[in-house]
């Protein structure tokens, strides 16, 4: 009899972990309390992009970030016309103050940077890149859709061709090294999930969940019926067994997650052109004018609705 169950016990683990688990938020971020849970890193953009990421005080003093109505808005300068010897077009980068490793953070997002030549994202990252890893949850290029996720890490991590998710299999090398770093991604299928459509349509939800054996990323439409109630009312608990397929799904069964992943931050950032953004093939293929740099440094306001506004931030663990 204890041998069984000790059996059911191991079985009904096994089962919780593929499914879901049960999360307590530990912390609940809107508007200035979101604000001063990250910290602005006026660093080098490393992904090389026509971007100046600049410190709070000047985020501040320019107006690229406010809170109103208990939301946050981070935004990129659209009034300055730049010459090509002058400074990348100043943008954002911000940095959680806090580490997570097992985790769940649902981003409730009212509208998300748009426009030719930007590059937005919100991702979480470990200390030492690429060897502490990289998970992109949101991230896409020049209003393109589908808008894709995906893991970056050191060499020797990789993901089934066929896994159980919504989104379409882009990549399954996780390798930060091979193929011009485009990790291991996935691409969602949902026009919706991205970009001024995004936006049209009031925005939506993003989540991640990662656990010691699975990494999930989760998006829900503004106007979907599908929403769980604990996301679109965060409480003091959710339970991620019953938020249905994830449009990702990157298991640790040929990645060892210990060695590949580490503590990361969280970080939201809007840069310009660069090595995605930037590329021919992106920017072309986007049906954008001029090159991306002249376009970025010639037309300022185009880049009005290149900005993020955050309903809030929910992290539960």
């Amino acid at each position: 009899m204890r041998i069984n169950y000790l059996f059911f016990v191991i079985l009904t683990r096994a089962v919780h972990t593929t499914l879901g688990a049960t999360y307590y938020r530990t912390s609940q971020l809107a508007g200035q309390s979101f604000l001063d849970a990250f910290n602005f890193q006026a660093i080098s953009d490393p992904t090389n992009g026509r971007v100046t990421y600049v410190d709070e005080s000047t985020a501040q003093a320019d107006g690229l970030v406010s809170v109103a109505n208990n939301k946050l808005t981070l935004r990129a300068d659209y009034t300055t016309r730049l010459s090509s010897s002058d400074p990348g077009r100043k943008s954002f980068r911000i940095q959680s103050n806090s580490q997570y490793t097992t985790h769940v953070a649902i981003f409730d997002i009212a509208h998300m940077p748009q426009g030719c030549g930007t590059w937005p994202a919100v991702c979480e990252v470990g200390g030492n890149w690429p060897n502490e890893g990289e998970v992109d949850i949101v991230e896409g290029v020049n209003d393109q859709t589908p808008n894709r996720c995906s893991l970056h890490t050191s060499s020797g991590c990789t993901m089934p061709s066929s896994r159980s998710m919504t989104g379409t299999v882009d990549g399954t090398d996780c390798s930060a090294y091979d193929n011009y770093n485009a990790g291991c991604g996935v691409e969602f299928n949902d026009n919706l999930s991205y970009g001024p459509n995004f936006n049209n349509n009031g925005g939506g939800w993003y989540a991640v969940e990662r656990s010691s054996s699975y990494i999930k990323v989760f998006f829900w439409e503004r106007t979907s019926g599908s929403v769980p109630s604990d996301v679109k009312s965060p409480g003091s608990s959710i339970n991620t067994s019953n938020w249905g397929t994830p449009v990702a799904y990157f298991p640790s069964t040929d990645c060892n997650f210990s060695t590949y992943f580490g503590a990361h931050n969280i970080i939201i950032n809007l840069t310009f052109c660069g090595d995605w953004a930037g590329s021919s093939s992106a920017y072309s293929a986007s049906g954008c004018p001029s090159t991306c740099v002249d376009y970025v440094n010639n037309n300022p306001s185009a880049f009005s609705n290149a900005y993020f506004e955050f309903n809030s931030l929910n992290i539960y663990q």
